[in-house]
This record gives C-alpha cells, structure tokens and sequence, in this order.
C-alpha cells in the first residue's frame, strides 16, 4: 500500500504545474498558468511571477520531503506522475543559470562538446526521487534543449508585435510538436521525419527562424564523457542552393567520389554527409532548384537515403530538413517549376516569417526596438542619444511611412548609411501598399471572404492607424477587428 498521498489540494496545484511544464512559453496560456501556480490573479507587485510560482512548488515539494524524503514509488500510481513533474519543474528551474553558463560556453568553444559540471548534482536529484538512470538522462537532454530553444527563439526573433510573437510560439512548435507531451513521450528521437519550410521576403529573418530550429534539436548527455553527445553549434548544416550553378548542386548536397567527374581530384564530402544524426540540415533558397534536383532531394525525403556523385553506395540519412525561399511557391507549382509531391514531402508544416512593415504596423515601437538592437550590433554600445539622432533621420529621409522593402536586413544597411553619411534615401521602388494587394488579389479572383476582410482591415488600419476606426468603418466590434488587422497571409 502506498505510504503517502497527496491532499487535495496539493494535487490541484500540481496538475496545474504539470499544464504548466507542457506549455508552449510564448502563449499566453503559460502566463496564466504561472500566475495559477503562484496563487495570484495578476502580477501586480510581484517582479516575477514565475518565481513565486517556483518558490511555491519547492515550498510544496520540501513539505512532501519532511519528516524523510518523498520517493515516487511511495505514492500512489495517480499522484507519481505529479510529484515526478513538480520535481521536473523545480530541477529544470534550478538548474537554468547553469545551461545558459553552459550554452555560453558552448557558443565560443563552438566546436567540441563542452563539460557539464553540474550534471552530476542534477542526475543525483532525480536519482533520489526514484526517476529511473535512463529516464534521468533523457529528462537532463530534454531540459537542455528546452533551454536552447528558448534562448534561440527569444533572443533570435526579437519583437512586440502581434506576428513576432505568433512567429516565436510557432517556432516553438516546430521543435516540440504542438503538444509537448506528444513529444516527451513518443516523438523526441523522431523529428526527422518532419520537415519545415520557411516562407517570407527577402531580409526578413528566414535564416534565424532556422537557426532556432536547427540548433534547438534533442543531443544526448553522455554520462561517461559528463558531457552531451556532440555541440549544437554544429548540429546545423547550412547551404544556399542560390550560390553553386546546376552542373554543381548535387555535388554540394550529395558530395562526390575522387574522379567522378572532370575537375573532382578527390573525395567531397555533401551536406547531408556532413549533418550528425541529431543535427539539420538548412538548404535556403529551395525555390530556385531544378526539377531533376527536386526529385533527388524528394527521394532522401522518402528514403531516408542517399549516394554520392560517382558512387553507388547508399548513405543514411538521419537528420532533419528545414527549407527556405522567398519565391512564390504557389506560383510555381502551378507553371510546373516546383513539383507538388515535393512541396507536401517538405513541409509538414509552413512558417511564414513577417515582413518588418507588418511588424511596425502592428506595433510601431517594434522599428525603435529593432534600432536599439542593431545600433548596439554596430557600435557596441547603448548610446541613446545617438540611437535618437539616427531615428529622426530615418524618418526625416524616408518618412514614417516608408515600407521598407529589403525588410529588417534594410534596416541595418539603413543604420550604417545613416552612421556613415548621415541621411538614407531608401530605395525607389516600395513594396506594394495595403490597398495594392487588395486590388491585385480582388481583380485575380483569388480571395475567400476571410482574406479579403482580413486585407481590408488592414488597408483601414494602414489608412487610420487605430483599430477604433477600423471597428467603426467596418461594424466590427474592436477584438474581432484587430484580429483581422493581425492576421497572416
């Protein structure tokens, strides 16, 4: 029979912490959840409340400790489960200022598994409770690629607005599937079969958004070596189809034998041999491959294999794809220069990273965050009296409505022309507004009564700049109203 039991209200507040450990951190789900842990109806006068919701699971969990400590196997089957992910929460918490150090280090050494001294401490722990030595070690991984997803995600797609923050938590998704539970138990040394496609403009961030998939993926700790199988910083593999001529593709995706053909006097090594078995594999501009490259790159999708140029010997393939392009795909498919099996077998599901004139639109302190981050990038320094200076000379030179076209990476060239010569023109072709799109897309016949509302809204917000006056025009209520402004192609 069992020794211990949890209360009833103890295993209410755990449950909640179990909704809470599953939760994807960039929803406003998650925030609620904290605050339901912490036994608060906001924040008001607490800093953080996600660490009076910790204290509070500890404060529960050293009470299950007295007068001994509290083993799982001395609770019944309905309650291990939540004691086990209390412990989870508190140890993953505990342990977070050691992954960063950790992932710090990491980022430097770049090459090479770091040591992890606290690996130790936290196996021991959860040996302790009754977490079995593999469960352990799978849960250790598991926090460290929780944490480096994290940090990839926040720290690689900064932004306020409405999109920024929809792109981040789908992103999260892409790592963790939808339903983390899903993930913990059946699909975390299965991701490979799932690949990704980025889709948006030139310059808006396709690389970072798979950067934080890419070196966010499952590495296992190797308890012997008391460090992780091998180094995030090359678990990712990156290759631009647009730079190599056709006659070289296959050669830099592939890799080719000593004498295959004229020139290859040795062996080369292709992407997908360099990829690990817990790494990724970027190929960007994917829209600008041929179809003969598309079938080959299909066949490793559905295979799972692949040979070199000159070579008959089949290689595995045991890594993932994330795929980017700025080229209208739609399009494509239907002149025949993207194939549609291919384009199903790549993407069991799109990201579609938004413009910056989306983001400032949404939120136009969006464009001064953005500023800050790169003025800090170029000078090394928080220096707000010049971050003021160049601000006003962006918009003295280009206008407060100007569309910015080459996106955010437009915007770091802006900076330095602002530093460098004191004014920016911008470019002579803006993208196209609001109520060009709307016209294009009613005259082309290819809206549903969502899309042609939602652009609408937008034009009015464009138009106004308030979605008061988008509710009033409309007869939409103000939520429904801003959603529709909001709302991604």
């Amino acid at each position: 029979m069992p020794k211990r039991r949890l209360t009833g209200a103890q295993r209410e507040l755990l449950a909640t912490v179990l909704e809470a450990a599953f939760a994807n951190p960039f929803s406003e789900n998650r925030a609620q959840l904290d605050l339901s842990i912490a036994g608060l109806e906001n924040d008001s006068g607490v800093e953080t409340h996600l660490d009076a919701a910790i204290g509070r699971v500890n404060g529960l969990l050293s009470d299950l400790d007295t007068p001994s400590p509290a083993r799982l196997g001395e609770f019944p089957t309905e309650d291990q489960k939540l004691v086990k992910h209390a412990e989870l929460f508190s140890l993953f918490h505990h342990c977070i200022e050691d992954f960063d150090a950790l992932i710090a280090q990491q980022i430097k050494v770049r090459d090479g598994s770091c040591p992890t001294p606290f690996a130790g401490a936290a196996l021991g722990r959860m040996h302790a409770r009754g977490i079995g030595e593999q469960e352990a070690l799978r849960y250790f991984a598991l926090f460290y690629q929780l944490r480096r997803a994290y940090r990839f995600i926040n720290n690689g797609l900064v932004g306020r607005s409405h999109s920024m923050q929809h792109l981040r938590m789908v992103l999260w998704n892409h790592v963790f599937t939808q339903d983390t539970r899903l993930y913990v138990d059946v699909l975390w040394n299965r991701m490979e079969d799932f690949a990704t496609l980025i889709l948006g403009e030139t310059g808006t961030g396709k690389g970072a958004a798979a950067v934080a998939i890419g070196r966010s993926g499952f590495i296992p700790f190797q308890p012997k070596q008391n460090a992780f199988s091998e180094s995030f910083m090359t678990s990712l593999v990156e290759l631009n189809l647009s730079q190599f001529p056709e006659s070289l593709i296959e050669s830099e995706l592939f890799g080719h034998r000593k004498g295959a053909f004229t020139g290859a006097i040795e062996a080369h090594p292709g992407t997908f041999s360099l990829c690990s078995p817990h790494g990724s594999v970027f190929l960007d501009e994917i829209g600008d491959v041929t179809i003969p490259v598309q079938i080959k790159l299909l066949r490793v999708l559905q295979d799972r294999t692949f040979c070199a140029v000159g070579s008959h010997e089949r290689q595995r393939f045991r890594g993932r794809i994330i795929a980017a392009t700025n080229k209208p795909l739609d399009k494509l498919r239907q002149t025949g220069q993207f194939r549609d099996d291919f384009y199903y077998r790549l993407c069991s599901d799109e990201i579609c990273v938004p413009p910056l004139r989306l983001r400032i639109q949404e939120d136009p302190g969006e464009l001064d965050d953005l500023l800050a981050i790169v003025m800090r990038r170029i000078t090394g320094a928080d220096d707000t009296t010049l971050l003021a200076t160049v601000k006003r000379t962006i918009v003295k030179s280009a206008g407060n409505n100007y569309a910015w076209p080459g996106n955010v990476r437009e915007l770091e060239q802006c900076v330095r022309s602002v530093l460098l010569c004191g004014k920016y023109a911008g470019q002579k072709s803006p993208c196209q507004s609001n109520l060009d799109i709307l016209h294009a897309g009613v005259e082309a016949g290819t809206y549903n009564a969502q899309t042609l509302l939602s652009d609408y809204c937008k034009h009015l917000h464009a138009r106004h700049g308030t979605y008061e006056a988008v509710s009033r025009i409309t007869a939409l209520d103000r939520r429904t109203a801003k959603k529709y402004v909001t709302m991604l192609r």
